[in-house]
């Protein structure tokens, strides 16, 4: 609450002047001033003219730039992106298929070994009564995910997006993420392309970006040393972007990554989305969140405590949005940030706050208390200051409840 007390009239006062005289402003301003402050200027210029920033600029941006100007050149590039007053918000639910999983990432208090007493794979009958309980909310995304568990090939996920698609033929399914793919490539020996054409084929709408954490391999190797290489994940993604499948970006930080990697695995998000083909959908979203602590191996065995802050939240979401001139939406985690921080990124780069997640396990077995239904989303973002959009997994706008 201290920093929208703190930020909110610097904010709406910059909200009421234009790019150009806000840039006019600060030049004047710094004319007896450092050497950095001549730099941030021509980095704030270079990225409201969509000139793509390099590792460097990004780093100076996110070490030295005052928070308020962040927050004003990513608003006005949002604006670019996505004109007018509206934000965004959708509804889902987020399923588990299974808890079982070899990778047993260290930030991670959901997963069990094969054999656990409370061990699972989510059955039919189970899928039926929670899409049941999605459609009369309103809603009709599956969030589908879980653990890469070595008892289920590609045949089981076939098998299961068919059934689901013949129960509900309208049902979206927002399904699994590149560390499940890799796996399954290299389960069945064909490539990260034919086990998601396979799995098209068989209904899949989308891939979303879970596993990114940090695109790093040394992080990724103390992490989840298990799970898919920053460059699988990239291929993964590059594959889906070549078929024409939507998909998101993530990232988890604050942990153990330095803020070089955090600006590396921007750059690499960019970077992938520059390649996709011509009018496809390529990344529609990018989401940053911040490691969930409680419980985990991380923090119990290796005393590594979340660094997450709202105004570090604000300063990645504002240098994404500046850093991402390719990627249209910025979504803030509401789920893990909470109301106030989530309301301010809106106001800092962000132009959506996700889903009012109907079920949710993995990032709430680790300390995440944040929940909202339907009318408390659009209050929020009303009290924001915007217009509530409500939208699907494309980002296309639907029929209002």
């Amino acid at each position: 609450m201290k920093i929208l007390i703190v930020l909110l009239p610097i904010l709406y006062l910059c909200m009421q002047l234009s790019d150009a005289l806000f840039i006019m402003d600060l030049i004047a301003e710094r004319k007896n001033n450092s050497l950095i402050n001549m730099t941030l200027d021509n980095i704030y210029n270079k990225a409201l003219n969509l000139v793509p920033l390099t590792t460097e600029e990004g780093l100076e941006l996110y070490k030295t730039a005052p928070l308020d100007e962040l927050m004003f050149v990513a608003n006005r590039l949002r604006q670019h992106h996505n004109p007018g007053n509206e934000a965004g918000w959708i509804i889902d639910r987020n399923v588990n298929l299974t808890n079982v999983c070899f990778s047993q990432c260290s930030f991670c208090n959901f997963c069990r070994k094969k054999g656990s007493s409370d061990a699972y794979v989510t059955t039919i009958e189970e899928y039926v009564k929670k899409i049941d309980e999605l459609f009369a909310l309103g809603g009709d995304q599956l969030l589908l995910q879980g653990g890469m568990n070595p008892a289920l090939g590609i045949s089981f996920y076939k098998d299961l997006f068919r059934n689901l698609k013949e129960l509900y033929p309208s049902l979206k399914l927002h399904a699994l993420g590149p560390p499940e793919i890799v796996y399954l490539a290299k389960k069945e020996g064909i490539s990260f392309y034919d086990v998601l054409s396979q799995l098209i084929d068989s209904g899949l709408d989308s891939l979303p970006g879970a596993g990114a954490e940090i695109l790093s391999d040394r992080v990724r190797k103390i992490l989840a040393p298990g799970k898919a290489t920053t460059n699988e994940w990239l291929a993964v993604m590059q594959g889906a972007h070549i078929l024409n499948l939507p998909t998101s970006a993530t990232m988890m930080y604050g942990h153990i990554e330095t803020i070089s990697e955090r600006i590396e695995h921007l750059i690499l998000l960019r970077n992938i989305q520059e390649k996709r083909p011509a009018g496809h959908y390529g990344f529609i979203t990018f989401i940053p969140w911040p490691f969930q602590d409680e419980g985990t191996v991380l923090l119990m065995k290796q005393g590594v405590h979340s660094r997450y802050s709202p105004s570090d939240y604000i300063r990645l979401v504002a240098v994404s949005r500046i850093i991402l001139n390719n990627i249209q939406n910025i979504q803030a985690s509401i789920l893990t940030v909470g109301k106030d921080t989530g309301m301010l990124s809106l106001h800092a780069g962000a132009n959506d706050l996700g889903s009012i997640m109907i079920e949710e396990n993995v990032v709430s077995a680790a300390g995440s208390e944040n929940r909202f239904n339907s009318n408390e989303m659009q209050s929020i973002i009303k009290e924001a200051g915007y217009t509530p959009r409500r939208r699907n997994q494309k980002y296309e706008t639907v029929e209002s409840l």
